[in-house]
């Protein structure tokens, strides 16, 4: 039997793939892989696309795992986590931030990517309609979709700092209701922030209309004109998502936490239970450790912002100047709409002939992304300069 490679097994058997699969690509990634195969092929890149930290763990956190290796069982924990990890974050949100969270509030996840499906599950049935912003990370709209949920996007805009604002949530609640409203700050793709008025007329707007206020925290720590706000300072039923992947350099080691109300904890925890089991037992003993490894974490950072101050010296030096600062993360989110109406084809190109790869802003903005692409400022400072050379010689 000859078999048609263009429609595969399904055509044959009648076994196809369900909808939930049918999601948009999380397009960084696609440039990531394809910028591997240039790199496996002996051709130069400068890894611009993906928000992954270019330092490795802190030394405290690869000793803590060594140490645990060497015990020799590394097994199941209880589906919420450490208990002793648990507590080390709540102390955390009691120095940071002030607030008060009990260990019993809080579950240990596999990256925040299990965070954000455990909490949407545990909080949203089939067909509620969940807003995000856009500009945004696309994993929160085809992680909703694939869960049968409605993603409603609200469209923001440089003008506003690229934030969801309590007036907007609003007007999308009068629209058709809201179950949801998640929000980051620190954002992706923008690296702007909320102020703290906006994030506490949200969380009040939130509370009023009994709409779940989520908020991915995950770039806390990487701020740069002065420190973030968590949403439990607003909202203390709020969920916070949040991951040792960014800050803590352990995008690898897939370890993160929530932190819950009372009245959804239960749930999370037989979600956990029956979904995965529990977070890699390893890896929660490395992210106790990392708590620790303060003064090398700050290092980094200092890094990331020589970087920062780099792009934003000298990319509009270059013809790249329409951006705005980023307060947090490590991203340029910039507007090409001078020189492209196709930021997919225009990255293409940026990565052919420069090796610069870049993710196209249609990676977070279906409707208007394709005047912008984003860069991230997380690896070294020479590939930050090496950029800026092949992005100059790029433009002539």
């Amino acid at each position: 039997m000859t078999i048609d490679q263009g429609k595969g097994v399904a055509a044959i058997t009648g076994r196809a793939p369900s909808r939930r699969g049918a999601v948009s690509p999380f397009i960084a990634m696609d440039v990531m892989a394809a910028a591997g195969a240039m790199e496996r092929e002996g051709r130069s890149v400068l890894h611009m696309e993906v928000g992954q930290p270019g330092a490795p763990a802190p030394r405290t956190v690869r000793e803590a795992a060594m140490r645990a290796l060497e015990v020799g069982r590394i097994g199941y924990t209880e589906a919420l986590g450490l208990r002793s990890l648990r507590e080390r974050i709540g102390r955390h949100y009691r120095d940071a931030y002030g607030v008060e969270v009990p260990a019993e509030r809080i579950a240990v996840t596999t990256g925040s990517s299990a965070g954000f499906i455990l909490s949407f599950l545990a909080m949203f049935d089939p067909g509620a309609r969940v807003a995000i912003s856009s500009p945004g990370y696309p994993a929160y709209r085809n992680t909703l979709e694939a869960l049968g949920l409605v993603a409603v996007e609200i469209e923001t805009s440089a003008a506003t700092g690229w934030i969801v604002t309590a007036e907007a949530v609003e007007r999308a609640h009068a629209e058709a209701r809201l179950a949801g409203v998640l929000v980051m700050s620190p954002a992706n793709p923008s690296g702007t922030m909320m102020p703290a008025d906006a994030l506490r007329a949200l969380g009040e707007t939130c509370r009023r209309a009994g709409i779940w206020l989520i908020s991915d925290e995950i770039y806390h720590g990487l701020t740069y004109e002065g420190p973030a706000r968590t949403a439990l300072e607003f909202d203390a039923d709020a969920v916070v998502v949040n991951s040792f992947s960014k800050y803590y350099c352990m995008t690898g080691w897939r370890i993160g936490w929530l932190v819950l109300p009372e009245s959804l904890v239960r749930p999370v925890e037989r979600l956990s239970q029956s979904l995965y089991i529990s977070a890699p037992h390893l890896s929660q003993i490395a992210a106790e450790a990392a708590f620790d490894a303060v003064e090398e974490l700050e290092e980094i950072k200092a890094g990331y912002a020589r970087n920062r101050a780099l792009f934003m010296n000298e990319l509009p030096r270059i013809g790249y100047g329409d951006f705005l600062p980023a307060d947090g993360a490590f991203y340029i989110y910039l507007d090409v709409g001078r020189y492209t109406n196709d930021s997919m084809a225009y990255c293409r190109r940026l990565l052919e002939e420069t090796g610069v790869a870049a993710t196209p802003g249609v990676d977070f903005d279906r409707e208007r992304g394709h005047r912008y692409l984003r860069l991230s400022f997380a690896g070294t400072e020479a590939d930050c300069r090496g950029t800026i050379e092949r992005l100059a010689a790029f433009r002539k």
